[in-house]
């Protein structure tokens, strides 16, 4: 079993920044990946990026390339997502998941997620 758990979401204005955490605790988390998701109101659950545990690779949606930067302390069991540029298009609430699953294709599903942090609300103000 692995617990996530976030903050850092408040609200921003257009053109700022944000940055939010997810710390994992429960079993060892090194053969996960983590998984960063937004939901907007009335919308599917939409995929942001990841990052392998193991190895720290990462990959983004295209449209948060070179906005977003997704990292991990694995001494704190933490992943941070690093959010720029916000706009109100943006404005969602953000959750962390925990897969077995790395690749591409996979890996961008929520299907592919064992567990869930409990979201955290980000409003990006025009």
């Amino acid at each position: 079993q692995v617990q996530l758990v976030e903050s850092g979401g408040g609200l921003v204005q257009a053109g700022g920044s944000l940055r939010l955490s997810c710390t994992a605790s429960g079993r060892t988390f090194s053969s996960y990946a983590m998984g960063w998701f937004r939901q907007a109101p009335g919308k599917e659950r939409e995929f942001v990026g990841a990052i392998s545990w193991n190895d720290g690779n990462s990959f983004y949606e295209d449209s948060v390339k070179g906005r977003f930067t997704i990292s991990r302390d694995s001494s704190k069991n933490t992943g941070i997502l690093e959010m720029n540029s916000l706009q109100p298009e943006e404005t969602a609430v953000y959750y962390c998941g925990a897969t077995n699953v790395w690749g591409w294709k996979a890996t961008k599903s929520p299907l592919a997620y064992d567990y869930w942090g409990q979201g955290t609300q980000v409003t990006v103000s025009s």
